[in-house]
């Protein structure tokens, strides 16, 4: 039996991997917060114009972000040759996810994450989609493996207060101005809101795909 083809070369045109290979993608600058960077795994969507990405959910067991959905990544390491490395490291730590198997296409402007004064580096790179990935469960509860076009669907995405996400109790214990709100996605009834979603907005936006608006403040240093 002959596999399907899931290689992303190819004549370039509109299609979105072409959109993708085509952003403008930045050389970092140094970092004002804590070095950090998360990868944008891409894999081809067999007979469709579409990417799936890799998302991770974090268990309720962790210190910060538990329970809550994210990219593969974390804080750049002093062994890490740069933000590049330090997102495949992660995203193999975490997920299994094979750097070899990953075609690094460049990375994104950074993004602030307040409550950890990280400094994010997006990294954006593609692989075929096919190797199985296995959830590091010390890191990660699950993996979610939505498409692009998925999280573009407006009955996918929407804006919602901090309250109705956190809770009275919790908005107090972090002091959350209560007219604050979030983009957010749905992913098969599960929520991905917060940090993760606000890069999100920016990715599809870039890829002139349909997005929830990012309040004004998002992003910004203290």
């Amino acid at each position: 039996m002959t596999r399907p083809d899931r290689t992303y070369a190819g004549r370039m045109g509109d299609s979105l991997l072409d959109r993708v290979t085509r952003l403008p993608f930045v050389i970092p600058g140094d970092p004002t917060g804590v070095p950090a960077s998360v990868l944008l795994a891409l894999a081809p969507v067999e007979g469709a114009d579409d990417l799936e990405l890799v998302l991770v959910e974090r268990p309720v067991h962790l210190r910060q972000h538990a329970g809550q959905i994210g990219l593969p990544g974390g804080a750049v390491d002093p062994t890490d040759a740069d933000g590049v490395a330090a997102a495949l490291r992660e995203a193999q730590e975490e997920v299994g996810l094979d750097p070899s198997g990953v075609r690094v296409l460049g990375s994104l402007d950074r993004a602030y994450l307040a409550v950890s004064d990280f400094d994010v580096l997006p990294v954006v790179g593609v692989w075929d989609g096919l190797a199985p990935l296995t959830p590091s469960p010390d890191e990660v509860a699950a993996i979610l493996r939505p498409t692009l076009r998925q999280l573009a669907d407006p009955a996918n995405h929407g804006t919602m207060a901090f309250g109705e996400i956190l809770g009275e109790e919790e908005m107090a214990a972090r002091s959350v101005p209560g007219n604050l709100a979030s983009p957010v996605f749905w992913v098969d009834g599960t929520l991905v809101w917060g940090f993760t979603a606000g890069l999100l907005v920016g990715f599809l936006n870039s890829l002139r795909l349909q997005a929830p608006p990012l309040p004004a403040y998002w992003g910004t240093r203290p």
